[in-house]
């Protein structure tokens, strides 16, 4: 049974290698090279979301030959306003950590 009081984060909407083809969301100025699922909760955290769940071990359809990793947040806006919200967070802990 679906889940409407949940979204699911995949790692790989916010890879800047893939196309959107292959799973990519948002432009590639907002994505970062291979993020790790750490990265993408501590991002999500710092965004101010509650994560409920959390799976690392487990493949993305569109690239069912590579293991990826999701995220389930409580749905409080739209997908796409969440998804910027940490991919906002996980760009400047890119940067920081560059530094």
């Amino acid at each position: 049974m679906k889940d409407y009081e949940h979204v699911v984060i995949w790692l790989d909407y916010f890879n800047k290698t893939l196309s959107r083809d292959k799973g990519r969301r948002l432009e590639k100025e907002k994505c970062i090279f291979d993020p790790s699922l750490k990265e993408l909760s501590d991002a999500a955290q710092a965004a101010g979301f509650e994560i409920t769940e959390t799976d690392d071990k487990v493949r993305f359809p569109r690239r069912p030959y590579v293991r990826s990793g999701y995220i389930v947040l409580p749905k409080e806006t739209t997908k796409t306003k969440i998804l910027n919200k940490i991919a906002e967070k996980l760009i400047s802990k890119r940067s920081k950590q560059t530094k």
